[in-house]
């Protein structure tokens, strides 16, 4: 079937194809019938079908009839992050070329100024966060009595943004007789709850099932090491060993990993912008678009990037931490293998990880293969700039002398092999000759010395760990002074 079949006027089928676009998805094909015939519509479909367009062409063509008034926009269309707003309102400049149709976007990051100016001359179609929407509505600078189509796009991800409240009142402020569209990757049972709450016998639009991911994405998890610094060693050398690698997303749980991954990146030669909450508008519209230019080939974001962008050719997505919500998964590889292209999607998972990914894995319904190969991160292969292989946390534990030892520290002591009797009896022997006696104290010795200062001059003192030369050479010379003061205690043999 193609769009001339769908019910569109002649300006929107002129404008689709000037885009080269002559058959619709399937979410476009049972959709767009149902919005242009004015009832509610609910569609469920996986990232990257063109849910987009399904409600965008019928749009355009029941905007043709009618005028916009002051502060009174026609339709309102409400997106969870700012770069989601911003695309829907490119694909309202695309296909909307041919009318004169006034489009304001209400994001933050920009001066409520010039959006005030825009919903004073009136727009036909006003695209939102709902943060800003009700900034404005508080200020009496906007009036949703004249909406009559509400779109609501990306509900789940809606959801986990705590927007839900937010949805609610700006509902109860929109007519009730209005026209909704209300689309989702994902059913919770939250959601579930809102379609029947907002929407009146809406029509079931079902292209695939819920949480399902692409057949043109392959899955892979590579095992990774615990700490942070072998996880960024382990993706560089993924990165460079990829196959066909011509963009890539990867994604962190947090907004100070990204910034530190996207430094690490830097530092190392690669290409690579960064995006997350905390940056400005403009930067992470600026980071954006050389992404989609093809000027920085590597982006390392967190779940802001993860919903509905459109990137048509991403050809890898890397999880650098495994999401914590096993439908962000679904959505975070959905940023490659779009619209029939391939993909590969690669996770790096540590053992602290396997509770998500089998989460991820009965969400899917589908097992996630373990990569093939040697990726374990060897010994010594740090790079320049790299921290040593030892862990932070063991090094501070004998910083510290042995106090604050972790759970995990304590165990690993229980498993480690005991000393036999002969080894402790020798032991005990050595520490006894290597003790002076009381009597050889000087007697000018000040009595308040502190047990550090009486120690000889090469011990190193707490806080500054003694290289391994220095105590490799000290037991090939019989030197035990090095050792705790509680191993130089006398031990009785057994009888």
């Amino acid at each position: 079937m193609s769009f001339s079949h769908l019910g569109l006027s002649e300006k929107v089928l002129a404008a689709v194809a000037a885009t080269g676009y002559t058959t619709p998805t399937p979410i476009q094909e049972q959709a767009i019938p149902h919005v242009l015939a004015r009832k509610d519509v609910l569609g469920i479909a996986q990232t990257g079908t063109g849910k987009t367009a399904a409600f965008v062409l019928p749009m355009l063509t029941i905007l043709e009839k009618g005028r916009a008034r002051a502060r009174m926009p026609r339709t309102l269309i409400l997106e969870p992050t700012r770069e989601l707003a911003a695309q829907v309102k490119e694909n309202f400049d695309r296909y909307g070329a041919g009318q004169k149709l006034n489009v304001a976007l209400l994001i933050g990051g920009v001066s409520f100024g010039d959006q005030d100016a825009k919903l004073t001359r009136g727009v036909d179609v006003l695209i939102a966060t709902p943060g800003r929407l009700l900034d404005h509505t508080e200020r009496g600078g906007l009036l949703l009595t004249g909406v009559e189509l509400l779109v609501i796009d990306e509900a789940d991800r809606m959801l986990d943004m705590g927007f839900i409240p937010d949805i609610e009142r700006i509902c109860k402020l929109v007519p009730f007789t209005r026209q909704t569209l209300f689309f989702t990757a994902t059913m919770p049972p939250e959601i579930r709850r809102i379609t029947e709450a907002f929407l009146h016998n809406p029509q079931k639009v079902e292209v695939s099932k819920p949480a399902t991911t692409a057949v043109t994405v392959t899955q892979f998890q590579v095992p990774a090491g615990r700490e942070a610094h072998e996880k960024r060693e382990l993706l560089r050398r993924l990165l460079r060993e990829a196959k066909d690698l011509k963009n890539a997303i990867i994604f962190c749980n947090r907004k100070r990993e990204v910034a530190i991954v996207h430094k690490s990146l830097q530092k190392h030669g690669f290409s690579v912008g960064a995006l997350h909450g905390d940056m400005d508008q403009p930067a992470r519209m600026a980071a954006l678009d050389q992404f989609r230019k093809g000027e920085l080939p590597l982006l390392v974001a967190s779940d802001v990037a993860a919903r509905g962008l459109d990137i048509p050719e991403v050809s890898h997505v890397f999880n650098f931490d495994v999401p914590h919500h096993a439908d962000d998964y679904v959505h975070r590889i959905g940023r490659t293998g779009r619209a029939g292209r391939s993909g590969m999607a690669i996770s790096l998972v540590t053992r602290l990880d396997q509770k998500s990914m089998v989460a991820i894995e009965k969400l899917i319904g589908q097992s996630i293969p373990r990569a093939e190969g040697d990726f374990e991160v060897q010994e010594g292969t740090a790079e320049p700039g790299e921290r040593p292989r030892e862990s932070r946390g063991r090094e501070r534990e004998r910083s510290r002398g042995g106090r604050g030892k972790t759970r995990r520290g304590q165990e690993s002591g229980r498993d480690a092999p005991q000393p036999s009797e002969a080894s402790r009896s020798v032991g005990a022997r050595l520490a006894v000759e290597a003790r002076p006696p009381r009597e050889a104290r000087s007697s000018s010795e000040p009595r308040g010395r502190s047990r550090q200062q009486a120690n000889p001059p090469h011990v190193p003192s707490i806080g500054r760990p003694q290289p391994r030369r220095e105590r490799e050479a000290d037991a090939e010379s019989g030197d035990h002074s090095h050792l705790p003061a509680f191993l130089l205690r006398p031990v009785r043999s057994p009888v």
